[in-house]
């Protein structure tokens, strides 16, 4: 065998795989070979060169394997190298060892007995490209086989055929390039076929290689002076028409796979395609095929300026910047299927095969094998028109959105590129439901975070859903709990100030088979939704037990319940009868300080005072705004501070629900504490005047059937508002909140109970009238205790002066004179008939107007309760007027009351 000739670039390369794998110059070739065609690829790795990026990915790495340690190692020693100016492509060394750390097992990876460079078993013939042997010739030939014939290699971009069946999502393999010797031929032979390689090798690294746009992936085959078809005139035609061999041809058209121009085929800039040369003379069979195969280039020119224009736009985010690595992907895996077809082009021209002769490679046969090829960028260049302005999950939707196919192979392809480009949205969330971090720096990820949002509004304001970024392989039920997940880390960790270790990771990762993944591929297997379970219960067991525990949720809203919604009712009789006093004067008088004292006052003389104490300091006095001619009873409220995390319970709109709820509840009670007041004078006080006033005694009739009305009217709404609408509500609310699974089901449960309770008690828009109506009535119960008390005192003047005209009398008697002279006799009947005439026909017609006015109003309120849309307050109705003494009077009621009987009859399907 002859000796290589040690002044060229083969005979150096081929000098230097002898040295590297210590065999003689024989033994080497098949090492040789692969040598020269790495050499000769321009394939670059398909990610950005982002040294901070590559070095934080390592960290990561190391930090999930559980090596803290060699985490902070490897920063220390990258911060060295950094202050370093000797090495210059520091990046490169890091990626270099970051893909070395994955080892030969890493899933997705398959490495072939060739891919281990000068390692041992190196096949001889590096090729997947269908082949079988022609006859005749001194060694196999490639000869693409029919679509239904052999499959022992991909016939497109990537060989889908040939990887593992158990693999859901097979990573696109690619064809290896042919610089074999040819199998049959001799030594000598073989060793001057290296050097014509060698040599055309040397030529294209010394050429000028040709550029595709901006990017740097191109693949440029520049066909050496032997296998460059060239031009011939045809016979008998003009110098501006010639025709050219299909070896010529197929040339051209490996160009314009590549995206560059060739002699013949070129891109039209007004057409936007490659266009054969007028002036060429192609048969019409060939231009059919020609067009055919154009649209491989004018493809592939589309997606490589994709990605050429958005591999370094930062404002793509990491979603985008996958998308644009697995276009690179399909894109290098394109280009190997070039170089293998280059290299067999360049192999039937270097063994003489003529283009047609049964053994080589033809147009036709090219069109079958670049049909697979011409699908999957077809697939390819449709997602990047689908995909221009999008980002982050709204980028994973619209690739998701190509998986509804049919296509065993396309479909490969989407769900490779969807595994890549997901990969980003996983590695942020994992992130935010183990740590509660969300490094969004792109506003690409699903949930947001207003950095100006203050603690005590974290939860409800700070973080959000972005709707539009929620991948469509992800159900809003599952974006709403892993916004939920994140939102209870970071509320454990800056409003409950609990630093504790979380033990979510590790609770999740017991369920999980693998360590690592993509979102798309755990989506599909159920993973990501036990995932996403798993996390949810755990972080909000976590803070509904720091919640119950440490901050004594329970008690205080069992103190809400006690002491704003009146449920201390010793308590709160107590304090009515301390604040009496004050609260009967102007409203402007009040000071806040004496009764903060009288509240101090009621707690230690009943039950509240074995309340917890860090309840009782948190309950205080509180004055609404004063209108003129407001009294103390209509500005004062009970209020109740709160802070910390149980505030984002009992909001500031919450606080103002509870208040309204207050000052209705107050203004019911207080009616109550008005008509018992004034039984107890009728009890007392009658009695005394009728023996001496006896013309009384019709008008304290009137007074005490009013009074009767009234008692009977007020507790039927204090019945209806203290059982059927707060016990029953807190009832329901209470088993509500043992039973939530997360805070947001305690605030909706609560904020359904105060909802509810406003709703019952007319303090809702629906009914405001209604409200009003009510209002009017207790007005009228206070004009009556005016006018009762005016009456009574009146009455006892009265009844002291006739009681010191009979003493006198009886006091002149026994001093033997006469009682009364007849002037004396005059004086004190002038004045009783004055008393008859004025004061008693006065209070009789205003006690008769105040009645009067009562019963119109109780029978409109009645009225508007029978045309309420809620039945508790049709049913109120039947028990305010049980007797009919209402409705008796009024027609009008009677027939709206028989027509509510009847609709609440139907609704409820029940016998009332």
């Amino acid at each position: 065998m002859s000796k290589v000739d040690m002044k060229t670039p083969a005979g150096l390369l081929h000098s230097l795989v002898c040295r590297i794998t210590e065999k003689k110059e024989d033994d080497v070739s098949p090492q040789f070979q692969y040598a020269l065609r790495v050499l000769g690829s321009h394939f670059t790795p398909s990610v950005e060169s982002d040294e901070f990026q590559l070095a934080e990915r390592i960290k990561r790495k190391l930090v999930k394997q559980r090596r803290e340690g060699d985490a902070a190692r490897f920063a220390e020693l990258h911060r060295k190298l950094q202050s370093n100016n000797v090495v210059k492509n520091r990046w490169a060394i890091l990626y270099l060892l970051y893909n070395l750390s994955h080892g030969p097992d890493r899933p997705g990876i398959k490495i072939t007995a060739g891919e281990a460079l000068f390692g041992q078993g190196l096949p001889t013939d590096a090729t997947s490209t269908p082949f079988h042997h022609v006859p005749g010739m001194p060694g196999p030939l490639r000869t693409p086989m029919p679509s239904g014939g052999d499959t022992t290699g991909s016939s497109g971009i990537s060989s889908i055929h040939t990887a593992d069946r158990s693999d859901p999502t097979p990573t696109p393999q690619s064809f290896p390039a042919s610089y074999g010797p040819t199998p049959g031929i001799t030594p000598a032979q073989a060793v001057a076929q290296r050097q014509a390689l060698g040599n055309r090798l040397a030529l294209s690294l010394s050429s000028r290689q040709p550029h595709l746009g901006n990017g740097d992936m191109s693949v440029a085959t520049v066909p050496s002076g032997r296998g460059t078809a060239s031009l011939s005139l045809r016979p008998g035609a003009d110098n501006t028409s010639f025709e050219l061999s299909e070896a010529a041809l197929l040339r051209d058209v490996l160009f314009v796979f590549q995206g560059i121009n060739g002699k013949i085929i070129k891109m039209s800039s007004t057409a936007d395609r490659f266009l054969i040369d007028p002036k060429v003379g192609v048969p019409q069979s060939w231009r059919d095929l020609l067009g055919k195969l154009s649209e491989l280039g004018w493809l592939h020119n589309k997606i490589r300026k994709f990605v050429d224009s958005k591999i370094s736009d930062r404002a793509l985010g990491l979603v985008g910047q996958s998308f644009c690595a697995a276009l690179q992907h399909e894109l290098t895996e394109y280009y190997r299927l070039v170089a293998v077809l280059d290299a067999q082009v360049q192999q039937d021209q270097d063994l003489g095969v003529s283009v047609g002769s049964g053994g080589g490679l033809t147009l036709r046969r090219l069109v079958v094998w670049s049909y697979e090829p011409l699908q999957r960028l077809k697939t390819l260049a449709c997602l990047v028109d689908s995909c221009k302005g999008k980002k982050g999950g709204a980028l994973a939707s619209v690739v998701h959105s190509y998986m509804q196919t049919g296509d065993p192979s396309l479909r490969s392809l989407v769900k490779h590129t969807l595994n890549v480009v997901s990969q980003p949205i996983w590695e942020i969330m994992e992130q935010w439901i183990y740590e509660g971090d969300l490094e969004d720096n792109y506003q690409e990820y699903f949930v947001a975070s207003d950095p100006t949002v203050k603690e005590e509004r974290l939860w409800h304001d700070k973080y959000s859903l972005r709707k539009s970024m929620i991948p469509a392989f992800i159900t809003r039920e599952q974006a709403d709990k892993i916004l939920l997940i994140g939102k209870t880390i970071n509320f454990i960790r800056q409003v409950c100030q609990d630093r504790s270790p979380l033990k979510t990771k590790a609770v999740v990762k017991t369920g999980e088979a693998e360590e690592e993944g993509d979102l798309f591929t755990r989506d599909v297997d159920g993973s990501l939704q036990q995932v996403i379970d798993t996390a949810y219960r755990e972080t909000s067991r976590i803070l509904l037990d720091i919640l119950h525990t440490k901050y004594k949720f329970m008690d205080h809203l069992k103190a809400m319940r006690r002491y704003l919604l009146l449920g201390q009712g010793d308590f709160i009789r107590h304090l009515m009868d301390l604040l009496e006093p004050d609260l009967n004067k102007p409203a402007s008088t009040l000071y806040l300080h004496n009764l903060t004292g009288i509240l101090e006052t009621a707690i230690r003389a009943t039950n509240a005072q074995f309340d917890d104490p860090d309840i009782l300091k948190r309950i205080d006095v509180r004055l609404l705004e004063v209108s003129p001619g407001d009294c103390g009873w209509d500005v004062f409220s009970l209020d109740y501070h709160v802070d910390g995390p149980i505030s984002t319970v009992f909001t500031p709109e919450t606080k103002i629900q509870y208040l309204r709820v207050f000052n209705f509840l107050w203004r019911a009670k207080r009616m109550e504490y008005t008509l018992t007041e004034i039984w107890k004078d009728q009890m007392t006080i009658n009695k005394l005047l009728l023996k001496t006033v006896p013309e009384l005694a019709t008008l304290l009739h009137r007074c005490h059937t009013l009074l009767s009305e009234m008692v009977h009217f007020i507790n039927q709404m204090q019945y209806y508002i203290t059982f059927e609408v707060l016990e029953c509500s807190w009832d329901e609310l209470w088993k509500k909140v043992k039973e939530s699974p997360d805070l947001d089901h305690v605030i909706a449960s609560h904020q359904v109970f105060l909802e509810d309770i406003i709703k019952h008690c007319l303090l809702d828009d629906e009914s405001r009238e209604l409200l009003t109506q009510l209002r009017t009535i207790f007005d009228l119960i206070i004009k009556f205790q005016s006018a009762e008390n005016t009456m009574y005192k009146k009455a006892e003047e009265e009844m002291n002066l006739r009681l010191r005209f009979l003493r006198r009398i009886q006091e002149n008697t026994e001093k033997g004179k006469w009682g009364v002279t007849e002037l004396d006799e005059e004086e004190e009947r002038t004045r009783m008939e004055e008393f008859r005439d004025k004061f008693l026909s006065k209070t009789t017609s205003q006690l008769r107007v105040i009645s009067q006015s009562y019963q119109d109003m109780v029978q409109n309120f009645l009225l508007m309760l029978n045309e309420h849309s809620d039945p508790s307050l049709r049913f109120l109705s039947f028990r305010l007027d049980f007797n009919g003494h209402y409705h008796q009077r009024e027609p009008k009621l009677n027939r709206s009351l028989s027509v509510s009987y009847a609709r609440t009859r139907q609704r409820s399907g029940k016998e009332f």
